[in-house]
């Protein structure tokens, strides 16, 4: 499924066209977030690497374990909640389209990923937000899982604090 374009669409007002325009693809708050804690975990990884499928917010290659930071609206958290919401505001058709269309492509890309070898983490805003340090743990669990015993790293008392 393609995502509709714009044609013929206007936006539900200017500060909703404004707003939706300032929402970046890199370097949002939450993704921030869970980069600091990783490196307070003594994690190193990459950000943004563009060579790979999907542009994951954040690469361990020598893992081989990818973290896409997913935002909870363009993504579609809580699908069935967000799709009638959605149904009672402007553009509806196009914005219900849209959302499904990201949804499906996370998956395309999830899959082919896995297919090259690569464990995907996907992690929500809203998730980051709230626990940003158990996101981490979590991520850092992943990563010493695909290392060898040599590799992996302990959290420590001075890790933790």
């Amino acid at each position: 499924m393609k995502t509709p374009s714009y044609e013929g669409l206007r936006p539900a007002s200017e500060n909703a066209s404004k707003s939706k325009r300032r929402n970046g693809k890199v370097g949002t708050e939450h993704e921030k977030m869970l980069c600091k804690e990783l490196r307070r975990l003594g994690l190193y990884f990459r950000t943004n690497a563009p060579g790979l499928l999907g542009k994951p917010d954040i690469v361990f290659r020598s893992a081989k374990v990818v973290v896409f930071c997913d935002g909870d609206f363009w993504h579609g958290r809580n699908w069935r909640t967000l799709r009638q919401s959605l149904r009672k505001g402007t553009n509806s058709a196009y914005w219900i389209t849209k959302i499904r269309s990201n949804m499906q492509r996370d998956l395309r890309q999830t899959r082919l990923l896995k297919m090259q070898g690569w464990q995907v983490v996907r992690v929500w805003e809203t998730d980051v937000k709230r626990d940003p340090t158990g996101a981490a743990r979590l991520i850092l669990k992943v990563v010493n899982s695909r290392r060898s015993p040599l590799q992996k790293l302990k959290v420590t008392s001075a890790h933790s604090q």
